[in-house]
């Protein structure tokens, strides 16, 4: 890790904010900004005065207002990295102004270490078990109960990944909605010899700040468009 403190915005200080405001001291973060519904409403927050001299910012608002923020940061020049999910319809108008304006941006489902390797576990499973015609699979999670999209970012990506390694069968998906849960994703394959289970269940959300952070500090000073499971073993 640099020595170097960067500055660090964040946009949106909900729970996920503040847990990122408390740890970005550990990751060589100094917040000097926090945006929210208050000061940034219609993006007004998003202004030079407010950015001089900041790094990068993350992004951990609503749906509805995430592509505006990362059009209106990238124009300031601001790095930036996204851990808000249900924004991705406008993923292509977003690339756009973030290689028009040279800048660096990571976004993902999920940021939590342990997340994206169980991607690659998943993967590898979909890809063994594509042409084994005699196990059905099924995906399953459980989230708290003020997580709105269902399926979740994460669950979308799982599938994606599977998809990817070619496994072109159908996946049953079922979700719950329920108490506190930080998370907990399944995939499975079920024969008539026998079961395959994978899980990963989340403790807290400090893994997905955590990643959110060392994502920040890898993307200052690298323009591009990332997506973190691609890139993740390459911020540890």
């Amino acid at each position: 890790m640099s020595a170097q403190t960067l500055k660090l915005a964040l946009v949106g200080y909900g729970r996920m904010g503040q847990m990122l405001d408390r740890l970005a001291p550990e990751h060589g973060l100094e917040v000097v900004l926090r945006l929210d519904q208050h000061n940034n409403a219609g993006g007004a927050g998003l202004t030079p005065e407010n950015f001089r001299g900041v790094d990068v910012a993350i992004d951990f608002s609503v749906p509805e207002t995430v592509a505006d923020n990362a059009v209106g940061l990238a124009g300031l020049g601001v790095a930036t990295v996204v851990g808000a999910t249900g924004w991705l319809d406008r993923l292509e108008e977003v690339q756009a102004a973030v290689e028009q304006a040279g800048t660096g941006f990571v976004y993902g489902a999920n940021f939590s270490i342990g997340v994206n390797a169980f991607y690659r576990v998943v993967a590898e499973a979909a890809k063994l078990l594509a042409q084994a015609e005699d196990y059905d699979c099924w995906a399953w999670e459980a989230h708290h109960k003020r997580k709105l999209d269902a399926p979740s970012g994460t669950m979308l990506r799982l599938l994606g990944v599977m998809r990817e390694s070619g496994y072109d069968r159908p996946i049953d998906v079922a979700t719950n909605r329920v108490g506190w849960v930080p998370g907990t994703h399944e995939i499975g394959f079920d024969s008539e010899a026998d079961s395959i289970e994978l899980r990963h269940v989340a403790r807290s959300r400090e893994g997905f700040a955590r990643g959110a952070l060392r994502a920040a500090r890898w993307i200052h000073g690298r323009p591009g468009f990332f997506e973190f499971s691609k890139i993740w073993d390459q911020t540890l």
